[in-house]
């Protein structure tokens, strides 16, 4: 050991925090990882020692760059770049999970674009505006705005299994945000390129059906998110000749749906959830439906979250439906209201208060105070299916459900996840149902409700327009239940 290396390491020792010699290596995996306080990754790099809570050691961390930098080395061949970065996959997936953020910080901030190619560019560009080397200001704007960051990603998706190591990566990534900002360039850059691979117009919409292969009817069962299935009899039931799923698949994920809709074909706009997954109901015929039911949309893959294909698979499916049963002449959905309890927790105050003096008396007298006390409203409203259909906590709970889905916003949206969703398409609220699904899930989301969302092929833009106003499209019947 020369003199400068003892230097540093018995100066290390005393060092608040420092490990005892045999026992840092156990104290560093052990101690928890808090960003606001950690070294700077270019400390880290420089240094010899590795500090507690820190994953990989200085030398592990230069190694682990050098091999990224090998990744995305220009003078290379895209195979061979492509190469290089499996190789970095195999060893990634053999590291836990703090070496892996290690791995992350070197992603976002070692391949950062040019600071001062970057700076030089735009004053050209903002000096060229309006001349006539305003195009080529741009493309040289546009060409330092594209970061090595980008060239690594793309070196990852060279094989077919590099695009799922990159979704992968970012639904690892995700839970860590907020408490880690330095990771944020590396979550937009793969959100970017998420948004550009995986476009509709890279997607195929397929069919699912009891005859698909069984890895893929697995799938389903696995990422259902709506309402469970419950054995390999309920996943049957929802892809009999009655009834439809369809899936958008990606080139590179070929057995993996990334999202999937459930569809009942039926002759009425369904207000239950339970007759539609009864196993022992007669099987329909579809080729007398009139009305398409979407009872279960959802996404397979957290690490596209902020990708949108959603209401493009809406309409895909309503076009092939239509193509398939031209009888079909209503689309609706039947729909959580995931948001409501919690909503309603927080407001039931306000809407007492805007009851008049009948209601508010009928009310108290079932609820045993007067005037009544968001409590009791509450605590009444907590067993739903004990309320008569004349119940004047039942109806509240209805004026309830139609303000937060028809009033209720934030930042000018639907401030309901799955309301947002379907009337940011185009849908209407067409009507609120009582019991829709009596399952523990949906009494702790919504106290029982279901709502429908209806697709009014003719009206999808003129509700839109409503919505970019701050209006929601509501029909009749759920207008008359506004408070």
């Amino acid at each position: 050991m020369s003199a400068s290396d003892w230097i540093t390491r018995s100066v290390s020792r005393l060092r608040p925090g420092h490990a005892p010699e045999g026992a840092s290596r156990e104290a560093a995996a052990k101690a928890p990882r808090n960003p606001s306080n950690a070294r700077p990754l270019t400390e880290r790099l420089d240094a010899t020692l590795r500090r507690p809570g820190e994953a990989l050691a200085p030398r592990a961390l230069r190694r682990a760059l050098q091999e990224l930098q090998a990744v995305v080395d220009p003078s290379v061949s895209e195979v061979e770049g492509g190469r290089r970065a499996q190789a970095m996959v195999q060893w990634y997936a053999a590291r836990e999970l703090d070496e892996r953020r290690d791995i992350w910080l070197l992603m976002s901030e070692r391949f950062a674009p040019d600071v001062q190619k970057l700076s030089t560019a735009r004053d050209q560009h903002g000096a060229a505006v309006g001349t006539d080397d305003e195009g080529h200001a741009e493309i040289a704007l546009r060409r330092a705005l594209v970061s090595p960051r980008t060239r690594l990603l793309q070196r990852f998706a060279v094989d077919p299994d590099g695009m799922r190591f990159l979704v992968e990566l970012r639904a690892e990534l995700l839970p860590h945000l907020k408490g880690d900002r330095r990771l944020a360039a590396l979550d937009a850059e793969l959100e970017q390129l998420f948004s550009t691979w995986f476009d509709v117009a890279f997607l195929e919409l397929r069919r699912i059906s009891w005859d698909s292969p069984a890895s893929l009817i697995e799938k389903l069962i696995q990422y259902e998110a709506v309402h469970d299935i419950k054995s390999w009899a309920d996943v049957k039931n929802r892809l009999d000749s009655d009834r439809r799923c369809y899936g958008f698949f990606h080139p590179n994920l070929p057995n993996t749906p990334l999202i999937f809709v459930e569809v009942a074909l039926v002759d009425h706009i369904s207000g239950g959830i339970v007759p539609l997954l009864d196993e022992a109901a007669a099987l329909g015929n579809p080729q007398r439906a009139s009305t398409a039911i979407f009872y279960s949309i959802s996404n397979t893959q957290n690490g596209l979250r902020g990708v949108s294909f959603g209401d493009s698979l809406i309409k895909r499916v309503v076009e092939t439906l239509q193509q398939e049963l031209p009888k079909l002449k209503v689309f609706a959905t039947l729909s959580p209201i995931p948001g409501f309890r919690a909503w309603l927790v927080k407001q039931a105050g306000a809407l007492l208060e805007r009851l008049d003096e009948k209601r508010a008396t009928e009310l108290g007298r079932v609820v045993g105070s007067l005037p009544p006390t968001a409590e009791r409203f509450l605590a009444a409203a907590d067993v739903p299916g004990a309320l008569d259909a004349r119940s004047p906590v039942r109806q509240l709970l209805l004026n309830a459900a139609a303000e937060y889905l028809g009033r209720a916003g934030a930042d000018g949206k639907p401030v309901d996840p799955v309301a947002r969703f379907h009337l940011g398409n185009g849908a209407r609220v067409e009507r609120i149902h009582w019991g829709g699904d009596p399952s523990p899930k949906g009494l702790r989301q919504s106290y029982g409700l279901m709502v429908n969302y209806l697709y009014d092929l003719k009206r999808l833009d003129k509700h839109r327009t409503l919505l970019a106003q701050g209006k929601v499209a509501v029909s009749g019947a759920v207008d008359d239940l506004f408070l």
